[in-house]
């Protein structure tokens, strides 16, 4: 029986096209040519291709090859599905059709950091491999999913039931399914230490979609820890060690980095010049 290769995790990637290229071939999973060198290796993305970042078109045809890539050397690529992905789908599908909160689908994306020009080059084929993505996983007993938060539940007990849902869901043409969705993505935090429930939340989800611990993204870690991102180079594990937040904010220009939790390896990408921290700092206190 073969055994699965090491497990590879890597948070939101907003369109930061380079950064992810750089930290690929850092780690070595993907060659100069970006061509998979990753051999048996199994990586998952957690999901936030879009949005806020000029690369993101290029980030999920990468990730679209490289699954085919992995798969003939005996490894693994795969992606969740986070809320960004069914916000430029939403923008496409229904575009001026208005939502029940404000504005309209298309407003709504762009909003939230939408680009013009992902959405001009984002094809059938594209659109048809992001509303199939998963929104949940079970991976080496770990549970994974795009955000912090517990609106999952709403749409099925058990991952399968979840996924299928979520899968008819973004294959409909129901604007108020869609619209509920993406005010539900919205949510965050609701495992957090200074919550006297979050870490009673992370128990839940876990008793009710199995594995010891979560991992997600969608929350900065900055956010979190009220840093600086350039100082974010690894990932943040809280609530009694029950969860961890791999989302590094590389489009609000923190390094990134690809986590490893078997033994917890980390590697980021290259860090600011000194020169950059200071002028960051005189902006802080200014």
């Amino acid at each position: 029986m073969t055994l699965p290769g090491p497990l590879y995790i890597i948070g939101d990637i907003h369109g930061q096209f380079e950064k992810l290229t750089r930290l690929l071939r850092d780690a070595e999973l993907i060659d100069d040519e970006f061509g998979w060198l990753g051999g048996a290796a199994r990586l998952w993305f957690i999901g936030d291709f879009f949005d806020r970042g000029p690369g993101a078109i290029e980030a999920i045809d990468l990730v679209m090859r490289l699954q085919a890539e992995a798969a003939d050397a005996g490894g693994q690529v795969e992606a969740l599905l986070g809320n960004h992905e069914p916000l430029i789908l939403a923008a496409q599908r229904f575009g001026e059709t208005r939502t029940a909160r404000s504005g309209t689908f298309l407003w709504s994306w762009r909003r939230n950091g939408g680009n013009d020009e992902d959405l001009a080059r984002l094809t059938p084929k594209h659109a048809e491999w992001l509303s199939s993505l998963p929104a949940m996983a079970l991976v080496d007993d770990l549970l994974l999913i795009h955000a912090d938060a517990t609106f999952y539940t709403s749409y099925g007990a058990t991952i399968d039931a979840v996924n299928r849902a979520l899968h008819d869901l973004l294959h409909s043409d129901d604007p108020p399914a869609w619209d509920r969705l993406l005010d539900q993505f919205g949510e965050r935090k609701a495992f957090l230490d200074d919550d006297p429930d979050g870490a009673a939340r992370a128990v839940q989800m876990l008793a009710d979609f199995g594995g010891h611990q979560i991992i997600h993204g969608h929350t900065p870690i900055s956010y979190v820890l009220r840093c600086f991102p350039e100082e974010v180079i690894e990932p943040l594990v809280y609530a009694n060690g029950l969860c961890v937040n791999v989302d590094g904010g590389m489009y609000l220009d923190g390094p990134g980095f690809i986590y490893r939790p078997a033994d917890g390896w980390v590697l980021h990408g290259p860090l600011p010049s000194r020169d950059t921290v200071a002028s960051a700092e005189d902006d802080l206190s200014a």
